[in-house]
């Protein structure tokens, strides 16, 4: 499936359109024995009552797609279920994830926006772009994004991996952090690298982006090389951080993400050295 993003919705949404359906945080799949799917038109127009704040989404296979939130109320029926967006990370491919995860930012920022932050006065959409107009004063509201790195940090021939109270599970990851007002990627890796665990990097170097849609991340990936201190975790954002070889990781995230983009990139790197 390709995914592709766009503003400008078609005349009339045809029967066969996927339709991304928001309860809360969870989304709506049809469901027959192991197989999961987006819904079409068909399915949305037996939902009682129907969903609301409908937008248009882009394009995934080639046919348009929708995103819209169902009420409270809504009962799902056989054939179908609710799901939270990681746990379609196991049951969808990349693309349905990048739209799923793309409807989830733009349903929270279109839920956020119906109203002016600086006069109160009811928005619309904006007809020539992706953007939400105060017709009464004219302020112009774009997507939110929230800039964060995410970096792996090498120490001759290990990873520095860490375990935050908020990861599900027991799982290890690289260290990652949002940006400040004012700084830049570069400072903003020294600075939470030290501030998590207590450690100074050099030579740090992009490695490639992600959007994370938990709630409106994207993510920029670096690797950086250890230049001194001693692991002293937070407590707070950290509980646990190591040095670990390749051949000796903690339990890691899926390959979905860029987090183990970056540790599948230091294990590879590493079995090729040992091949030299």
């Amino acid at each position: 499936m390709t995914f592709v993003f766009d503003y400008k919705p078609p005349a009339k949404a045809p029967e066969d359109a996927f339709w991304f359906l928001f309860q809360e945080h969870r989304l709506l799949l049809r469901h027959e024995n192991e197989s999961y799917e987006i819904p079409r038109t068909r399915d949305v127009e037996k939902l009682d009552p129907a969903p609301v704040r409908k937008q248009f989404l882009g394009s995934l296979e080639g046919l348009p797609c929708f995103f819209a939130e169902l009420s409270d109320d809504v009962s799902v029926s056989d054939g179908f279920t609710l799901t939270g967006l990681r746990q379609l990370f196991a049951r969808s491919g990349e693309d349905v994830i990048r739209a799923a995860g793309t409807a989830n930012q733009l349903r929270q920022w279109n839920r956020n926006h119906r109203y002016c932050g600086q006069c109160g006065g009811p928005t619309e959409d904006k007809a020539d772009e992706r953007a939400k107009i105060c017709p009464r004063c004219g302020l112009t509201n774009y997507p939110r994004l929230s800039p964060a790195v995410i970096v792996a940090v090498i120490r001759d021939t290990r990873i520095l991996l860490a375990r935050s109270p908020r990861f599900p599970g027991d799982f290890y990851s690289v260290l990652a952090g949002f940006v400040e007002p004012g700084e830049t990627l570069e400072e903003c890796v020294r600075r939470e690298i030290f501030e998590e665990v207590g450690i100074a990097v050099e030579n740090i170097r992009y490695f490639g982006s992600q959007p994370w849609p938990f709630p409106d991340s994207l993510m920029l990936a670096f690797t950086a090389e250890y230049v001194g201190g001693e692991i002293r975790v937070d407590n707070t954002e950290i509980a646990d951080a190591d040095w670990y070889p390749s051949d000796r990781l903690p339990k890691i995230p899926p390959r979905i993400s860029i987090a183990r983009r970056l540790i599948d990139w230091f294990v590879e790197g590493d079995i090729r050295q040992q091949k030299t």
